[in-house]
């Protein structure tokens, strides 16, 4: 094994802490035959379990070395599969490099385990050769990820040669890309400890689609037209969606990130402390084969807070051209997004010689660099209770339509008032009444 990784090329820069360079190293010293037998066991031990904690992140199953390798192939951002991920494989010297490095990975697919089993008394390589997860509902890795890197390794393991090999994972790249952000529909920033900021894919991220949200049927359309306009490559404009709280603003957009990721769309939500790194974050994904909305969730200013205008920077854009694969969708409860104070119309402040009026206009200036504002407001009691049938219909739920409007008002009532989530909040109530009256 040491000797097939030492040989690859394009694939071959791996970290210390790559379960396939500590794997190849272990297999060295037991090619070499200078080893204690205790000690290297315990070694491999260890890498098999880093193997485990990677299956059970990704919720792999079957065999898990294989799926292992796929996943690497998959997560290898070099300058050929960066390639792929753009244009796809075209002819040329380095498609020779290459299939000589995924050769080496077929025969690492097909590796013979049994000769060091045999010698050290291991059967841990055949275990997780033949793997049987025990499933459970509640696992919150990404099912994304887990169902596309089980499917292109079984592919893989059936290719007849590194000719066939070539052609299943550079026809991924160009249909999925390559690394976190192929595989991954939306993502955080992480700030490190060290400085930095790093980008986390989120695995959990709700399924909503846009049928999902019952009513703002005017609302959904606009964002539909502008993201449709963005993933298609045309003109499209950043988005502020505002208006009162619970009524879909987050919702709409996590449900078009699910309805056009297969058309290459991908999010990255921030948040209002981390605006310093805006600059930093569109020059990482500038130059990838996505469309990203950059997520605004409940965006909004106090008097004092400045971090407006790192935004305003990033929309007006400087010297440099603003990126076509970038939009920002923003949600807010205020339509200006600025709290405006009693101070503000007063227009000088005699303080500090200055105008409010010229600081009050820097910040409302902020929403005119939305090119699409849409608003979501509260519903009326017609179309609260209209939510309610719909979503009591959707979840199969037994009541008439004259019971669910008696009980949605007594309830609207004691939590909160009209709105959208509180009509989810009360369905779901009833979807738990229901069941528990099933089970007496």
């Amino acid at each position: 094994m040491y000797q097939k990784v030492s040989q690859l090329l394009m694939y071959g820069e791996l970290s210390e802490d790559e379960i396939l360079y500590q794997m190849a190293e272990l297999f060295h010293r037991y090619e070499l035959g200078n080893y204690d037998k205790m000690e290297l066991v315990r070694d491999i031990h260890v890498q098999v379990k880093h193997l485990l904690k990677v299956a059970t992140d990704y919720g792999f199953n079957e065999n898990l070395w294989q799926n292992y390798l796929t996943y690497f192939l998959m997560m290898s951002e070099n300058p050929f599969s960066m390639t792929c991920e753009k244009v796809g494989a075209s002819q040329g010297s380095v498609n020779e490099l290459v299939k000589n490095d995924l050769r080496i990975f077929m025969e690492l697919f097909h590796y013979d385990f049994s000769e060091i089993e045999q010698s050290l008394g291991l059967d841990c390589f055949t275990r997780i050769c033949n793997y049987k997860a025990i499933p459970k509902k509640d696992l919150m890795y990404n099912h994304n990820v887990s169902e596309k890197v089980q499917a292109l390794s079984r592919k893989l393991a059936a290719a007849q040669d590194e000719k066939e090999f070539f052609r299943l994972l550079t026809q991924f790249y160009k249909d999925y890309g390559v690394g976190m952000f192929g595989l991954n529909k939306a993502f955080r920033i992480q700030e490190l400890p060290e400085g930095g900021i790093a980008f986390r894919a989120i695995n959990n991220m709700d399924t909503v689609m846009l049928d999902d949200l019952i009513g703002y049927e005017i609302q959904k359309k606009k964002l539909v037209d502008n993201t449709e306009a963005f993933v298609q490559g045309k003109r499209a404009n950043n988005c502020l969606l505002f208006g009162d709280s619970g009524t879909g603003k987050s919702t709409s957009i996590k449900a078009i990130v699910n309805q056009y990721y297969d058309q290459g769309l991908r999010m990255i939500e921030i948040y209002k402390h981390q605006f310093q790194y805006l600059s930093y974050i569109i020059s990482e994904i500038k130059n990838r084969n996505y469309r990203f909305i950059i997520y605004m969730d409940d965006l909004s200013f106090e008097e004092f807070e400045i971090e407006y205008k790192f935004l305003k920077a990033v929309i007006e854009g400087g010297v440099e051209t603003k990126p076509d694969n970038i939009l920002i969708y923003a949600t807010s409860n205020r339509r200006h997004l600025i709290k405006e104070t009693w101070n503000d119309r007063n227009d000088m402040d005699t303080t500090l010689d200055k105008h409010h009026s010229d600081t009050m206009e820097e910040k409302l200036s902020l929403v005119n660099r939305f090119g699409v504002t849409i608003n979501y407001s509260k519903p009326s009691q017609k179309e609260y209770f209209h939510i309610v049938i719909e979503l009591a219909k959707k979840r199969g739920l037994h009541f008439s339509e004259q019971e669910l409007q008696q009980e949605a008002n007594k309830w609207e009532l004691s939590h909160g008032g009209i709105s959208g989530r509180t009509a989810e909040q009360f369905v779901t109530y009833l979807e738990s009444v229901e069941s528990e009256n099933s089970q007496l």
